[in-house]
């Protein structure tokens, strides 16, 4: 059985903006919630992922509200 793809939001850079990366793959730098959520959806997500669930998002530096 194949594993569900995990968005990895990386720590925060200088400018603010946090790479966000699926199965290895870098997606781009997000600046928001928005950026991560379509971020997801370009990778197949589902639009509306809880993105407080470490199943579905691993946050490093600081979670959904460090920016």
């Amino acid at each position: 059985m194949e594993q569900p793809l995990r968005l990895v939001v990386e720590p925060p850079s200088r400018s603010g903006g946090r790479r966000v990366r699926v199965g290895g793959e870098i997606l781009g730098v997000a600046y928001g919630e928005r950026d991560v959520r379509e971020f997801a959806r370009r990778a197949g997500l589902e639009e509306d992922l809880d993105l407080t669930d470490p199943a579905v998002v691993a946050w490093h530096g600081g979670g959904p509200d460090t920016w």
